[in-house]
């Protein structure tokens, strides 16, 4: 499955809860999204406050698949290509250096 069937499926099932309707109560704005993404991005953190380990693999695994839906909405209802956008990213970053001593 690539970006974009799981882009769909992500539509398919946001479609399903009616929160694409205008009168959703989960109005799904890029605003909206954005703040969600962060949220879900901090509940990322959470399993690794206070220890260096990770205790619950699969539980992880659900925070980082939030992350990646909302990742995958936001990127959608804004026009964004995303797999065209992390290439491009890809190919900047490989043009920069880290961790250069300066003179």
């Amino acid at each position: 499955m690539d970006i974009k069937d799981l882009t769909a499926r992500m539509h398919a099932f946001v479609r399903s809860k009616g929160w694409y309707e205008p009168d959703s109560q989960r109005p799904q704005t890029p605003r909206n999204l954005a703040i969600s993404l962060s949220l879900e991005a901090n509940e990322v953190l959470e399993h690794f406050q206070w220890r260096e380990d990770l205790r619950d693999k699969d539980e992880l695994a659900s925070e980082l698949a939030d992350v990646t839906l909302y990742l995958l909405q936001l990127a959608s209802v804004t026009g964004i290509d995303l797999e065209q956008a992390i290439l491009k990213k890809l190919e900047t970053n490989a043009g920069r250096e880290w961790d250069v001593d300066k003179p």
